[in-house]
C-alpha cells in the first residue's frame, strides 16, 4: 500500500459480496455508539483488513490512515 496523498479517501471497488461483521445487538445499539468491527488476516497475498460498520465513513478513514489506497464496498447491504 503505497498511499502517496493521505488526504485523498480510498478507491472504491464495488464488489458483490463481503462478509457480515456487524451483528444483530450492534444494530439495536447504533443510537448510543458508532460501533466498527474489523478482522485482519495474513494472506499468502499479505495483511487482508475487513472492517463493518452502520457507519461506512468510519471504515474509510480508518482504512485511509492505515493507507489504502483502493478498499472494495458493497452498493448495500
Amino acid at each position: 500500500m503505497d498511499h502517496s496523498d493521505s488526504n485523498l479517501p480510498p478507491k472504491p471497488r464495488f464488489v458483490a459480496y463481503l462478509p457480515d461483521l456487524i451483528t444483530q445487538e450492534d444494530y439495536l445499539d447504533s443510537p448510543k455508539q458508532q460501533k466498527l468491527r474489523v478482522r485482519i488476516d495474513i494472506t499468502d497475498e499479505g495483511v487482508e483488513i475487513l472492517g463493518d460498520s452502520m457507519y461506512a465513513h468510519l471504515v474509510e478513514e480508518l482504512l485511509a490512515q492505515l493507507g489504502a489506497d483502493e478498499i472494495e464496498r458493497m452498493l448495500c447491504g
